[in-house]
């Protein structure tokens, strides 16, 4: 048997913000009519989404080290 990864909660995430975005890429056509502010807000959701993973990882990365420092026997 597997242990659950410890980054299953982010790849959760990756998975709501790219299902989102995909339903955004499908209806900002409809929304907006400049094609420039089409990409700029596919462009705002593409950064605020890659932040946002990249905060949560970086959380459960320093989770695990501290868990690690603390427990230095643990397997």
């Amino acid at each position: 048997m597997v242990a659950p990864s410890p980054l299953n909660e982010v790849k959760l995430d990756l998975g709501v913000i790219l299902a989102v975005g995909l339903v955004l890429l499908l209806v900002q056509g409809r929304v907006l009519d400049n094609l420039l502010l089409q990409l700029l807000l596919l462009l705002s959701y593409g950064v605020l989404g890659m932040t946002w993973i990249i905060i949560r990882t970086r959380r459960v990365i320093a989770k695990i080290t501290r868990e690690c420092e603390q427990h230095p026997d643990a397997p």
